[in-house]
């Protein structure tokens, strides 16, 4: 089995209900939609098998992995979690919704996209533990709670683009964000907390 890995580094989870959590992010090349506001280069890869995999992460400290992409539901089979739950890790993903995801994941992240809302039921009959909906001028608004399926968390996360890194700025869309989570109070902010201290 070779995986096309575009990206493993090392860092603080930066959002959601992980927030400040150690994490191996292993990144995946190719995704199947384009946002207008992703702002992550994931073309490029490495092919690895899954030992080579493991011993590229053995050499962090943390036992946790973050799937990511990319659309990392386009490569993860439950072969490969089971292969990395043998080895100790405890593994999530973050998804945008438009594929199901291994049942033996330890954390679901999904941040839906419109081409994916359709599809949420279907993929997650069981629900996942977080859904966090990008929030912007170039996103719709999210659904309505309960026509979502099940989940512990329910976020909303400002859109920041490059220029709107600072906080002190209120950007647009922390602004609409907050305002509409005070008029919508099931659902919970999630800032980007990564791209406002600087890591990566």
């Amino acid at each position: 089995m070779k995986l096309h890995i575009n990206e493993i580094f090392y860092s603080l989870q930066g959002e959601g209900a992980q927030m400040g959590l150690p994490m191996i992010f292993i990144r995946f090349s190719g995704c199947n939609l384009r946002c207008s506001y992703c702002d992550t280069d994931f073309e490029d890869y490495t092919e690895m098998t899954l030992d080579e995999l493991s011993t590229a992460i053995s050499v962090y400290p943390a036992h946790n992995i973050l799937w990511t992409g990319g659309e990392p539901s386009l490569y993860l089979t439950e072969e490969i979690v089971d292969y990395f739950h043998k080895r100790g890790y405890r593994q999530s993903i973050e998804t945008n919704g438009t594929h199901p995801v291994p049942t033996n994941l330890d954390y679901i992240t999904c941040s839906p996209k419109p081409e994916s809302l359709s599809l949420l039921h279907r993929n997650f009959p069981n629900g996942v533990n977080e859904w966090r909906f990008p929030f912007g001028t170039e996103a719709p608004l999210p659904p309505r709670i309960n026509e979502l399926p099940k989940a512990q968390n329910y976020f909303l996360s400002p859109i920041f683009s490059t220029d709107e890194n600072t906080i002190t700025q209120r950007p647009l869309a922390l602004s609409a964000c907050i305002e509409y989570i005070k008029q919508h109070p099931q659902w919970r902010l999630s800032i980007q907390l990564h791209k406002l201290i600087g890591i990566a």
